[in-house]
Order: C-alpha cells, then sequence, then structure tokens
C-alpha cells in the first residue's frame, strides 16, 4: 500500500471542480449568478459548441479591483461572506467561494474588468490553475470572461459531455430560469452568433412568462400574491389546460435563487387536487421569500438544494397561496368567457374525426332517454368496474384460448369464436355505454366491456407503425399551421430526434428564435388537438433524449401519438363504438393500450350469478 501523503495543489483544485463544474451549464450558472450579485442589469451570455469550446459572459456590473483579481481565483476566496455566521440569511446568490477557481482548474479563463472608479481595466489570464498574464487594457466598465475549451486537461471529463445541441439545451434552461428569477435585469442568451433568447429587463414577470413560454401558455396564467406571517409567496400558477406530462413545468426560487424541492412540488400539486389528470403536473412560477434564519442552503456546492426549519409552515402557504389563487381565478371567469370556452370545446370536438368519419352515425339516447335496459346496464357495469374486488384479471378469452391450448383442445371442431373475430361478429349485441367511456357488450354467455380511449390508441397505434414500416405514411396538412414555443429542453429533445418525428408523417420547421411551425401531422391523427398532442410527445421524449436506436425512438413518439385517440368521457355513437372494435379486431395485439393498460375485461355469468349470491 503507498504511503499517506498529502495531494498537491492542482490535483486538488481538479476534485473540488468535478462537484461544482459538471458541464457547460454549470459555468453558466454561476458565472451567471456572480454578474447578478455584482449588480448587472444588463447580462449576455454567448455560448459556441454548445460551450465545450467558449463561453462568453458580459455585464455592465461593479467590476474587480485589479489588486483583488489573482485573489479571486483562489478557493474559497469570496466578498460575500466574512464568518461562519453569515451563512445564515446570505443575501448573495453566491457565498462559497468556490466557482472561479473550480472553472480556472478545467479550463482556460480570460477576464477583463473594470469598475467605474479606475482609469483602466484588467485582463487576466489562466489555465488549468496556473496564472499566465495580468495586464492593463482599455474596456468599457463592468465585466467580460470567457472560458475555453472546457476540460481540456481532464479528457476523461470532458467524455461525458453530450452532444452540442444537448449541452446547449440544459445551458438554455438555466438562462431561462435566470431570467425567471430576475426579470429586472435584461439577460441575451445568444447560441453560436444568434441569439436564442431576450429579456426585457422591464421586471414584468408576465412579459417573462410570455418569452419564455409562449402567447399560448401566458393567457392562461394567473398571478399569485400571499402573504402570511413572515411567509410571502408571488408568481404565476396555469389553468389546469396547460398542465403537463413532466414537472418541467414547475420553477421555484427562494429570494432570487433557483431551487428544486420535493416539498414545494408537493404543496403546488395537492392544492390543484383532483383538478388535473393522473400523471400530470401544473404550470408552477412561483417566488418564495423567508426570513433567512428559516432556511439553509449551505447543503450542496450547486446551492440547488435547501433545507427549511419549519417544513410545515412553508407547505401550507405554497399550498395556501395556489389553492387561493386557483379559487380566485375560477371566479374570476366570466359568464361571456365561460361561453368562449364551451363554443371553443364544441367546435374542436366537432373538428375531431371520428372512427369511421365515412359513415353517417346515429346519436345514442342520453342517459335521460336512454332504455330502461341500458340504464340497467350502466349500473351493472358501474358495479363491476369500480369495485375493487372486480375481476380485473386478462380477458377470459384469452384465457379460453391458452387453456386449449395446454389441454390440446384447441381444434376446428372444439373451438368457440373469440370475442374479437369475424366469426364472433354476428353475434355479439351492443348493450350500452356507461361514463361516456366504456361500452359493455354481450356475447356467447359472457359480458365484455371496453375502453373507448385505450382501443383507440391501440388501433392508431398500430395504423401508424404499419405505415412507417411499410414507408406509407401520409399527412394532413394544418391550415393555418401550428405555431407552438419550444422550452430549451423541448427544443433539444425535438432536434435530438426530429427524424423519427418526420418519419412519422410530422413536417416541423423553424420560425423563429424558438418557435417551430407544425404544418402537417400523421393522417392517422387528422386534427385531435394538434397543439396538446405535439406537447405530449415533447413532454415524455423530454425524458427519453438519449435513446440510440432512433426505430425505438418512433416506437416511443407513436406510443405518445396515441394519447390523442378519443378520450374517456367524450360521447360517441353506437356506430362508431362497433366500428372501433371492428378496427381492434384487427389488431396484432387488441388487448392492450400502446401503455400496457387492458383495452377489455370481460365477465362471465356465473361471475356475475356469484355476486348477486345466485351460485
Amino acid at each position: 500500500m503507498s504511503k499517506i501523503h498529502v495531494l498537491d495543489r492542482a490535483t486538488i483544485d481538479r476534485i473540488a471542480a468535478g462537484e461544482v463544474v459538471e458541464r457547460p451549464a454549470s459555468v453558466v450558472k454561476e458565472l451567471t449568478e456572480n454578474a447578478i450579485d455584482a449588480g448587472s442589469t444588463r447580462i449576455t451570455i454567448e455560448l459556441r459548441d454548445g460551450g465545450k469550446s467558449l463561453i462568453r459572459i458580459t455585464d455592465n456590473g461593479q467590476g474587480i479591483a485589479p489588486d483583488e483579481i489573482p485573489i479571486a481565483f483562489k478557493r474559497h476566496a469570496t466578498s460575500k461572506i466574512n464568518t461562519a455566521e453569515d451563512l445564515t440569511g446570505v443575501a448573495t446568490l453566491g457565498f462559497r467561494g468556490e466557482a472561479l477557481s473550480s472553472i480556472a482548474a478545467v479550463s482556460r479563463v480570460e477576464l477583463i474588468t473594470k469598475r467605474a472608479e479606475d482609469l483602466s481595466a484588467s485582463r487576466y489570464l489562466i489555465e488549468g490553475g496556473r496564472e499566465r498574464l495580468i495586464e492593463e487594457i482599455g474596456a468599457p466598465d463592468g465585466t467580460t470572461i470567457i472560458v475555453r475549451d472546457l476540460f481540456y486537461n481532464t479528457p476523461a471529463r470532458g467524455k461525458f459531455l453530450k452532444s452540442s445541441v444537448t449541452e446547449a439545451s440544459h445551458a438554455g434552461e438555466v438562462v431561462e430560469q435566470l431570467i425567471l428569477s430576475h426579470p429586472e435585469i435584461a439577460i441575451t442568451f445568444m447560441l453560436n452568433g444568434q441569439t436564442r433568447l431576450a429579456s426585457s429587463g422591464n421586471g414584468d414577470l408576465k412579459e417573462t412568462v410570455y418569452r419564455i413560454y409562449g402567447r399560448d401558455v401566458a393567457k392562461l396564467v394567473t398571478e399569485v400574491n400571499f402573504a402570511e406571517d413572515d411567509i410571502r409567496v408571488r408568481g404565476f400558477i396555469g389553468k389546469p389546460q396547460i398542465s403537463r406530462g413532466n414537472r418541467n413545468f414547475e420553477s421555484f426560487f427562494l429570494d432570487g435563487r433557483n431551487i428544486k424541492s420535493r416539498l414545494l412540488s408537493r404543496a403546488s400539486e395537492d392544492a390543484y387536487g383532483t383538478m388535473l389528470m393522473q400523471h400530470q403536473y401544473p404550470f408552477v412560477l412561483l417566488s418564495i421569500s423567508l426570513p433567512g434564519e428559516m432556511y439553509d442552503v449551505n447543503v450542496h456546492p450547486a446551492k440547488m438544494e435547501v433545507r427549511f426549519y419549519d417544513e410545515k409552515a412553508v407547505y401550507e402557504a405554497v399550498r395556501s397561496a395556489v389553492h387561493g389563487a386557483l379559487f380566485g381565478l375560477e371566479m374570476c371567469v366570466t359568464e361571456t368567457e365561460g361561453a368562449k370556452e364551451m363554443a371553443a370545446q364544441a367546435e374542436t370536438d366537432a373538428a375531431a374525426p371520428s372512427v369511421r368519419p365515412a359513415e353517417p352515425f346515429e346519436t345514442i339516447a342520453s342517459s335521460e332517454t336512454a332504455p330502461l335496459a341500458s340504464r340497467a346496464a350502466g349500473r351493472l357495469a358501474d358495479a363491476l368496474i369500480m369495485e375493487e374486488s372486480a375481476p380485473y384479471a386478462a380477458s377470459s378469452a384469452i384465457r379460453d384460448e391458452e387453456e386449449g391450448k395446454k389441454s390440446g383442445r384447441f381444434t376446428q371442431q372444439t373451438f368457440v369464436p373469440r370475442f374479437l373475430t369475424e366469426e364472433a361478429r354476428p353475434g355479439r349485441r351492443m348493450v350500452g355505454d356507461v361514463f361516456s367511456t366504456y361500452w359493455i357488450c354481450e356475447y356467447d354467455g359472457k359480458v365484455y366491456v371496453f375502453d373507448q380511449h385505450a382501443a383507440h390508441e391501440r388501433v392508431l397505434f398500430e395504423k401508424l407503425m404499419r405505415a412507417y414500416e411499410q414507408r406509407e405514411i401520409s399527412r394532413q396538412e394544418l391550415s393555418p399551421p401550428l405555431i407552438i414555443t419550444l422550452s430549451a429542453q423541448e427544443e433539444e429533445a425535438y432536434l435530438t430526434h426530429a427524424d423519427a418525428f418526420a418519419a412519422l408523417g410530422f413536417e416541423i420547421e423553424a420560425f423563429g428564435e424558438r418557435d417551430y411551425a407544425v404544418r402537417a401531422v400523421p393522417y392517422a391523427l387528422g386534427t385531435l388537438r394538434s397543439d396538446v398532442l405535439f406537447h405530449e410527445i415533447i413532454d415524455q421524449a423530454a425524458l427519453t433524449t438519449e435513446i440510440a436506436d432512433n426505430k425505438q425512438y418512433i416506437k416511443k413518439v407513436a406510443t405518445e401519438a396515441c394519447k390523442a385517440a378519443v378520450k374517456g368521457g367524450r360521447k360517441i355513437t353506437e356506430r362508431e363504438a362497433e366500428a372501433l372494435l371492428d378496427d381492434l379486431m384487427r389488431c396484432e395485439d387488441p388487448y392492450h393500450c400502446p401503455h400496457g393498460r387492458p383495452t377489455l375485461l370481460t365477465f362471465t355469468q356465473a361471475d356475475i350469478e356469484k355476486r348477486f349470491k345466485r351460485i
């Protein structure tokens, strides 16, 4: 075994850098926070090659004194605290004194800085933690810091970096959060010489939401302004209509600092309660203000984790703030606005293609005028479906076939036609629907209940994949095209696998900055709320951008696209339901939706009679 010894300073600095500098986005965060702490009102962030080759941060802040520049690049050198007691209630974004030394340890850094009271600026070069040059030059007030060749002296670290698109996306996410947390500062984000995002710095948070999330989100948010004791909660929350499939629309700031907190997420989501569907998450943009002694940010070098000393009080304050804003949002909807929303939804439903749009469908009677048998069937299905003890096992049709195969009785003479076959079609009887979601059929002494949404998902999925495999993808043109604003993470998800979208029939093109025009969607999806459809796909794509096999990603996109199937709760006619069963019958796997949920449940007469204690 080697002798115990103290590591040299260069090695120590490189190890320490691993905690602070994970990727270019880490550098952007640390240096921009320094610029904010310096009192800047304008900050420009420039990246090349996703930040791997160059990161430049320019601000108009107070600058650094010439004699303090070399000290600033030493470990634990800071102007923001003096003693351990100052850690309580620290008001600045940075305070640990690790960022500059860590960045300089793994890159080539150039610093140009000037204070208003100085006649000239200073230029300082440091590479791999070693000082190279310091000189006087001419430059405007403020600071410019340039980071080149990140991880040039630690190639093993550099190999873990992703593509330039991915790294730029992560940096863009950081910039978005900085803009949202400081709308009073004009921040510009440039990528490879082009401006990708810019804020006005006028302090208007609603305008900032518009710039980052787009018009469709900005028009569906409402203000939060809540205060109780020493806790203040401000910001915006969204109507349930703009909920998403992941938590990327949840942003929390603690005294101007972007943080991640399960406590705050849970409080916000609990406030929405049943307003959101399962696996949907709200839009929340909340800034929380607390006395410094009520929390601790000195948990991790990234400073995004926080401990609250009174978690219950913080939870209740955030939940109450969101709940109160939601209540106010509902109360503020005028009768005219409500009528407009209902009319818009009616137009959307009318435009959505039916399962078989060529046929003149008949309308099933409403629940008030439905035949007694149909209402009785509804009550029966209610009892069978809602109780936990109902037999949720696989379809008995599958079970019968498998048991027949095992016993060798699977022959033409003894085979009973399955429910989803042409032979069975004439003998099945459609009883009716319940909850405008589940359809009940009777066939061969059994009751079959199928989920219209899950069934339609399976049909659409197989149509999409079959068309892709046979290279017979057809498109439905959208006129006018759908203009969508993507966040940095959403944009990366799309750009990384744009080929998969194109292969399935989407026609998408850039429309300026982070706006994209969706000009066509797969024909099988028609006009099924293309805006919602595209965002649902992107939400899931953002979670799986590292899939290497493009075909697997295409399956993923197709699976998510099928969420556009006819929804539960939307009334369809009996003829549409029959047509849906016919389409389901032709699927390779008619018994499960693409997400694995069952499309069909089966109950035998004996199952029902046992429930009524007849046998």
